[in-house]
Parts: C-alpha cells; structure tokens; sequence
C-alpha cells in the first residue's frame, strides 16, 4: 500500500462500540444476535481486532491512514470518539489522526484543491476546541466554535452572553 500510494481507513473499534451502545435497536435484526446481550458479546472480538489492526498500521512508515465513518445510525456526530480511540488505544499520533481527517482525506478524495485546509481560494469549514488536542485528544469533544461555509453555526463565548 506504502508503494501503491494507497489510503486506508480502518476503523479503531467505533464503529462496531456502536453496536453494543445501541444493542437494543440492532437485537433481533437481520446480520445481529437476538439479545442485547448477544450483540454485546459478538462485538467484543470485533472491537479488539479494529483496534489491533490500527495499532499495526500506524507502524507502517508512510502508510496513508485517512478519517472516515461508515455513518451509520447512532455513529452519526461520534468522530470524536473515533479520534480518541485512534490516540488513545492504537497509538496513533495526535497530529497525524487530525491530518488524516482534513488534507490527506482531501488528497484521497481526489480535492485537495478545493478543501482540506486553510488556504486561500479554498473551502474552510473551522472548528475551535476547548483545550489542545495534540495534548489531550479529549479536546476533540469540547467544540466550543463551528463555522461552515462562512456561516457561524456555534460560538460559544457569544452564546453564552446572548
């Protein structure tokens, strides 16, 4: 893949930790156990090895490891999650797990030209943390400023004093 220039986008174990979290809604359905308990349990496995698998390619000098999410119900706004289990349980750099998300996913997608980072004639969307990720990738829970397109979704100084 390090030859290839090939990107990668495993998962640290989010994905299949929402499972568990929302077990009463996956019990019973196609592909899932029938108890809560049963899905609970059949995920265990899968968690270790996501997370195994991401602490064995972040060794890999050169490998291109991006941020995505398979999106689906009750992962949706758990990013944070991802990047803390990224940097917490499979020993991914703090910095490195921020670029994966923003101009390497850009790269792999083929527009870096057009989003990624803040450059000019790019599109921005910015957020702000409370606190420095690449000390404490907890941070990446305590958004405190969000704009997207020039528009200023979230503030939370001028919120506070609205």
């Amino acid at each position: 893949m390090v030859e290839k220039g090939t990107y990668i986008d495993p998962q640290a174990g989010t994905l299949f930790e929402n499972y568990v979290l929302n077990k009463a809604g996956y019990a019973g359905t196609p592909y899932f156990a029938k108890t809560e308990e049963g899905v609970a349990e059949a995920y265990k496995p899968a968690i270790q090895m996501s997370k195994e698998f991401l602490r064995r390619a972040v060794k890999v000098k050169g490998l291109k490891i991006v941020f995505g999410s398979d999106a689906l119900a009750g992962l949706h706004g758990r990013n944070a999650e991802e990047f803390i289990n990224r940097v917490r349980d499979c020993g991914m750099d703090p910095m490195a797990a921020l670029v994966s998300a923003n101009s390497l996913a850009a790269e792999a997608m083929g527009m870096a030209d057009q989003i990624g980072s803040i450059a000019p004639g790019l599109q921005a969307d910015i957020i702000a943390l409370n606190g420095a990720p690449l000390k404490d990738i907890t941070a990446v829970r305590r958004v405190v400023f969000v704009m997207k397109g020039g528009v200023v979704y979230k503030h939370a100084a001028r919120d506070a004093t609205s």
